[in-house]
């Protein structure tokens, strides 16, 4: 995640200020009926293709991923073990934890937050999504919470390095047009961050970590109504 000084280096590159940014991703797009895909003139549903450094970098990736699954399994097992040796508070902490877990995502689940957006191609946020690769073939977005909206920006066409020097705004968003929500209010720490529009149709976006910039800046905000 990035510093608070390196996300205000970033806004003020984009010509903004900014009162928190965060690097984030969505899920695939789901494939739009077909009259809408038509309506819309037939955009880009996904990111772009990686230029061939990028395919190198790509390529490098997979010949690490057995050491990255081995380092992960070894932590599953070291997990395994503290719990093993854990104490009784521990091991009640543990299990609060879990049962919290469990209710978050049941929760995620009921609330559809596991879907990419409403699913109302002819809201607000169907319409932006069908857009989102339109204005930057780049997987991920900086988004900036401001004092009046959100502006989103992004590299042009994708990158492997460098995204910040090559990002522009491909989005602002008014604060009538839309808001930044966390959609529990910092019950759970998520990497979920939504952002809903006026007609209460919603995109969701993930952050780097959970209770990143973007979490904690809507923390301190008047909650949003439900």
């Amino acid at each position: 995640m990035a510093s608070r000084s390196e996300q205000r280096m970033m806004a003020d590159r984009l010509g903004v200020r900014a009162e928190a940014a965060e690097w984030c991703t969505i899920d695939k797009i789901p494939q739009p009926p077909a009259e809408v895909l038509r309506a819309a003139g037939h955009p880009p549903l996904r990111p772009g293709r990686l230029r061939p450094l990028g395919m190198v970098g790509a390529a490098l990736a997979l010949l690490f991923a057995p050491l990255v699954m081995l380092l992960s399994l070894l932590s599953d097992a070291e997990e395994a073990l503290k719990r093993a040796l854990a104490t009784k508070s521990e091991r009640e902490r543990l299990r609060a934890k879990d049962a919290a877990d469990r209710r978050r995502d049941a929760l995620i689940a009921e609330r559809g937050l596991d879907q990419v957006f409403d699913g109302n191609w002819h809201g607000d946020a169907g319409r932006f999504l069908l857009g989102w690769y339109s204005r930057s073939a780049h997987p991920e977005r900086l988004v900036v919470a401001v004092e009046d909206g959100i502006v989103l920006a992004a590299p042009p066409k994708r990158v492997s390095v460098g995204k910040e020097k090559h990002m522009r705004v491909v989005a602002r968003l008014s604060g009538s047009e839309a808001v930044l929500v966390d959609p529990f209010n910092g019950e759970f720490d998520t990497r979920i961050i939504l952002v809903r529009f006026r007609d209460r149709s919603w995109l969701r976006l993930g952050t780097v970590e959970p209770r990143g910039a973007l979490h904690k800046y809507l923390l301190r905000q008047p909650l949003a109504d439900s």
